[in-house]
């Protein structure tokens, strides 16, 4: 029983640093900052990592789960027009050979919240599958509307690596 105790009370943790988490985001995200294109090229092959195996995961969880690697696919999209989006409302600040950034506050605070307001929904989503369950005969996944949560997901990916790409260009415009 002791035992048992050790991973709840670690479940319970990082659920706790959640909203923290998302205020950092916040004001990480909407602080002026330096473009570093070491730091850029990164980011760009991280996030494009990263969005390829999350391309990948969805096509796979379209097996199981209706409309997972459409919704992805379109999550993705969005977030790379918001990207572009973003780039044009930043506020960029040109020195001696150097480059500072400020990304538009609205526009991080508007991805947050949506990404927020669809962890929250898809936790009660799937509670609330969980105890009524699933009367129509599909699969709980899906009735726990998995393919919203990675459409949200895929948007967050669409946007920094189109944000990214766009820092990068910015960099190479300056030399």
């Amino acid at each position: 029983m002791p035992i048992l105790i050790v991973p709840v009370l670690i479940v319970l943790a990082v659920v706790a640093l959640i909203p923290i988490s998302i205020v950092q985001r916040y004001r990480m995200g909407t602080s002026r900052q330096r473009a570093r294109g070491w730091l850029a090229a990164i980011n760009i092959v991280g996030l494009a990592l990263s969005a390829g195996m999350f391309l990948v995961s969805a096509a796979f969880s379209n097996i199981w789960v209706a409309h997972a690697f459409a919704s992805t696919a379109a999550g993705l999209g969005t977030g790379m027009m918001l990207g572009i989006l973003g780039l044009e409302l930043t506020r960029w600040e040109r020195g001696p050979g150097t480059l500072h950034y400020t990304p538009n506050r609205w526009l991080v605070l508007a991805i947050t919240v949506v990404i927020t307001a669809r962890l929250i929904y898809g936790f009660w989503r799937a509670w609330h599958t969980w105890h009524v369950g699933v009367e129509d005969g599909s699969s709980f996944f899906a009735a726990a509307g998995v393919p919203g949560s990675m459409a949200a997901g895929a948007v967050v990916l669409g946007y920094y690596l189109a944000y990214w790409i766009g820092v990068r260009s910015r960099i190479r415009k300056l030399r």
